[in-house]
């Protein structure tokens, strides 16, 4: 029988490493089990992700975290969803929201009475039955009502919060639950008889040994890449951008919307989130297609404010390691993959593999069966994530440049082609197990793509056409008015107490 564990080392900190540090510091008992994470003050952070989705709430519950405290100390703001500009074509604009699209009448989904009234030309904008879209159009926010039948309840929202001081935000609590920090840089990796992970080195001399190891360490993947050798597969068949440039800069006259705004450029696309005391700007590129000096000549053009620092250009491959747990070793972060952030999922996957990894927490160094399901179950998590970006980059009608002329023609996985066989036949949307993106997800990015079915879902038909086209109007009403009465969302930052004044 294998010894329990008795050390766990987290090799690494930013977002990634301190997330991990404080969820197992929140849920183990750190006089048993020993928690150190190592990190450098010399090496930096990508540190630019700062828009989240919505199971980030579960996360913050975990760790009994004030949504208050925690939005003062990361001076960040409410998001509903993300506003998607020139994506389908120039002049255009769609919202992916949070929450629901309407509601569903027992067996029939909502969309299947929507397409069908579509068709017909007897249907509102699919965004008029989104409280969420609605009210981030009026710049509105309040969280969902608990009681009461009404749009108020499907009020689905994540956060805009500086990464940084998020990351310190939650070192704070680690430290205070147990946690040992460890100064340093690895100069090497011991591997055990077994091929295990014996223990690292730092460059002062001092070894760190442990039973089980989370490689927080970045692209570089320290620990599962260099020293296990798992390999990385690249998906840049199917999302080509490799750079990204960075700058914050001060608020604009559109201030602090509660969405992101991302904006589809000649090679690239452009983000916008908005904090408390500043705005987060960034472009993301294909190399191949645009040099990082007219990718910071246009990000630097297009900025609503003054910018605040230097532009910083970040290097990267989209993709994921081929296992994310070998042997004794879970990657977390950056060092397990990367998918570049178009849905603000950067910080829900290192979520993921924590959540699956506390299912699973290992006895010794963790039994194979265990090793086997988490991979396979994380793989998922990628695959579909990686699904849905493309979705975003092919299904457009814009041919204005090489850069979106390939990506409309390019050959899709079988998983993404299957999936919009079945949607333009029938309108037809489904979720696969607990995949992360709901059929309002799928549905919103499909209709604002450009991507609408000749035939609608044959279940709608349980529905007179009549008794829809009422029940329909009246959704459309009532989340209209409800919009209406929730506050503006800098009131709501400060009369929540969320607002750093």
């Amino acid at each position: 029988m294998s010894a329990p564990l008795s050390h766990i080392a987290i090799i690494g900190g930013g977002t990634a490493g301190w997330m991990a540090a404080a969820a197992l510091a929140r849920v183990l008992d750190t006089k048993a089990i020993a928690i150190t994470l190592v990190e450098s003050e010399a090496i930096g952070t990508v540190g630019v992700g700062e828009a989240t989705i919505p199971p980030i709430q579960a996360f913050n519950a975990l760790l009994g975290i004030d949504e208050a405290e925690f939005l003062r100390a990361t001076k960040g703001t409410y998001k509903l969803g993300i506003e998607f500009v020139d994506w389908r074509a120039h002049g255009t604009r769609y919202f992916h929201p949070f929450g629901t699209h309407g509601v569903d009448f027992g067996a029939i989904p909502f969309e299947a009475l929507w397409q069908r009234a579509r068709m017909a030309g007897a249907a509102a904008p699919l965004e008029a039955y989104s409280i969420c879209a609605e009210a981030a159009r009026l710049g509105r926010f309040q969280r969902p009502a608990t009681t009461g039948n009404n749009p108020l309840a499907h009020i689905g929202y994540a956060y805009h919060f500086d990464a940084a001081l998020y990351a310190g935000f939650l070192r704070a609590r680690a430290e205070q639950w147990g946690v040992r920090r460890q100064e340093g840089r690895v100069t090497s990796v011991e591997r055990a008889s077994d091929g295990a992970i014996a223990g690292v080195v730092l460059e002062d001399g001092a070894r760190i040994a442990a039973d089980f190891y989370i490689d927080c360490s970045g692209f570089r993947a320290l620990l599962l890449g260099e020293a296990l050798g798992i390999p990385f597969e690249d998906w840049g068949r199917w999302l080509p951008n490799d750079r990204a440039v960075a700058v914050p800069c001060a608020l604009g006259l559109e201030g602090r919307t509660p969405f992101t705004r991302s904006t589809a450029r000649g090679a690239g696309w452009q983000w916008r989130i908005p904090l408390q005391h500043r705005v987060g700007n960034g472009l993301v590129y294909a190399s191949a297609q645009c040099s990082d000096e007219d990718a910071q000549a246009l990000l630097l053009s297009t900025l609503e404010g003054e910018p605040l620092a230097e532009p910083r250009v970040l290097r990267f491959r989209a993709g994921r390691r081929a296992r994310f747990w070998e042997r004794n070793c879970v990657a977390l972060g950056l060092s397990s993959g990367f998918l570049e952030p178009l849905e603000s999922t950067s910080i829900h996957l290192v979520q993921a593999g924590i959540a699956r990894l506390l299912e699973m927490l290992p006895v010794g160094g963790g039994t194979p069966a265990d090793i086997r399901r988490y991979n396979r179950l994380m793989a998922t998590e990628f695959e579909t994530i990686r699904d849905f970006l493309i979705l975003h980059f092919h299904a457009t009608a814009r041919d204005d440049t090489d850069y979106w002329r390939q990506l409309r023609t390019m050959e899709l996985p079988d998983t993404l082609a299957d999936r919009l066989a079945i949607y333009r036949a029938s309108g037809r949307l489904y979720r696969e197990a607990d995949e992360l993106f709901s059929k309002t997800s799928w549905l919103a990015v499909l209709h604002g793509q450009g991507v609408d079915p000749i035939g609608y879902d044959p279940i709608a038909d349980g529905m007179a056409r009549d008794e829809a086209r009422t029940r329909l109007a009246r959704i459309a009403e009532v989340t209209a008015l409800a919009a209406s009465r929730i506050p503006a969302h800098d009131a709501f930052l400060r009369e929540s107490g969320a607002m750093v004044e």
